[in-house]
């Protein structure tokens, strides 16, 4: 039996073969990473489940589909031992250490000659943590290790320098709900451009040297504004700044998201784009409303209600809208939503269609109205409703009621 003080290492294993035997899911789990190195992986399993065959399918991965035979290991660097038979794990064990190849076992790590640590990435660094066999305990300190370098509870002052604007989405409004992507490049800005529908909470973790623009408070009309932002995101790119576009929801859902891509590149700025979970989407499945479920919706719509139905602006097809009979998401639709609903149902929507509003979703001060198309517009009204809030029509905004 081998010691479980083990020597960490990193291995580059681009281009070389290394040898996966089983198909269950630890090589569900092993794969993706050993691939990602680059490694030329070949599987052998009499079957695989369907997550690998997926990556078989994709040709990440070479299939032998049979049990392992002599010879599997020549010409292996590295070997994974995951069947469900002991017995076979350990004839490859020791056939691997035979020919002095490093061989991970899964059932029992300490019978082989390496382990797999438990791995986490931030930001470039790669962190592996070895807990002589306790995975668990490995596995929480790798969590809390990465969840601290994304906090800055861990110092890593040694950053590549960013440069040019980051449009994050910063998801619904809990502020848990950013990308871990969005909240790594935020904590590296030098100047922060909000919305007022970003996660508000997010900004009270910024170093005390960033530099905060409120775009909410703006004292100008829309398009002036639009204008101040775009300058705004330009100038102090231009001038050696990494700047943070923060907006809520995801940047290319009625964000505007692409006009300020747009601005940027004809200024020359580079931009990276780090998608946001959509409120659209995101706010109801918090309060019980999947936007599509089988056997009731097989479309869902996403619609500004920033202009009516009858506004020359509109470039909505209203009637078309109404005939459909699957989910419908109005955003900024609570001023004109008796409008709105109006237009529904004169297209032929059904008057007790099911309606769903949330009014501030996944933030502690969530308000949520269950109505229907003909009542809507009346219950905004008594319940008080204000934006931000989002209007879901369709069957799919009354199944909350069989949970």
């Amino acid at each position: 039996m081998h010691g479980e003080q083990h020597y960490l290492v990193g291995l580059d294993l681009t281009g070389r073969r290394v040898v996966v035997v089983g198909g269950g899911t630890v090589a569900q789990r092993r794969l993706p990473r050993l691939v990602a190195a680059g490694a030329v992986v070949d599987l052998i399993s009499p079957e695989v489940t369907p997550a690998v065959e997926g990556m078989v399918d994709g040709g990440e991965v070479t299939w032998h589909a049979r049990g392992y035979a002599d010879g599997d290991l020549d010409g292996a660097w590295y070997v994974l031992a995951c069947t469900s038979v002991a017995e076979v794990n350990a004839r490859i064990a020791a056939d691997a250490e035979e020919r002095r190849i490093f061989c991970v076992r899964a059932d029992v790590a300490t019978l082989g000659t390496a382990v797999t640590p438990a791995v986490g990435g931030h930001d470039g660094l790669l962190l592996g943590v070895l807990a002589g066999g306790e995975h668990r305990r490995s596995a929480r300190v790798r969590d809390s290790l990465v969840s601290a370098l994304r906090d800055a509870t861990v110092v890593d002052d040694h950053h590549e320098r960013l440069a040019g604007v980051a449009l994050v989405g910063g998801g619904p409004g809990d502020p848990d709900l950013i990308t871990v992507r969005g909240r790594r490049l935020l904590a590296r800005a030098d100047v922060v451009v909000a919305d007022r529908l970003a996660p508000r909470e997010l900004l009270d973790d910024l170093p005390p040297h960033v530099e905060v623009v409120d775009a909410s408070k703006i004292p100008y009309g829309r398009a002036a504004s639009q204008d101040f932002i775009n300058t705004t995101l330009v100038e102090n790119a231009k001038a050696g700044k990494f700047v943070v576009r923060l907006k809520g929801g995801d940047p290319y859902v009625f964000g505007r998201g692409f006009e300020e891509l747009l601005a940027c590149a004809e200024a020359g700025v580079p931009v990276t784009v780090v998608p946001g979970i959509s409120s659209a989407f995101g706010v109801p499945a918090m309060v019980g409303v999947p936007v599509t479920h089988r056997g009731v919706a097989h479309e869902v719509v996403v619609v500004s209600g920033h202009v009516a139905p009858d506004d020359e602006r509109s470039l909505v097809d209203w009637e078309a809208l109404a005939r459909l009979r699957g989910t419908l998401v109005i955003l900024m639709g609570v001023e004109r939503s008796r409008a709105f609903a109006d237009a529904l149902m004169a297209g032929g929507r059904p008057v007790d269609t099911p309606v769903s509003v949330i009014q501030e979703g996944t933030t502690r001060t969530q308000k949520v109205v269950r109505s229907t198309l003909d009542k809507v517009a009346d219950d905004i009204v008594s319940e008080n409703i204000r934006p931000p809030a989002i209007i879901v029509v369709g069957t799919v905004a009354g199944l909350a009621a069989h949970l």
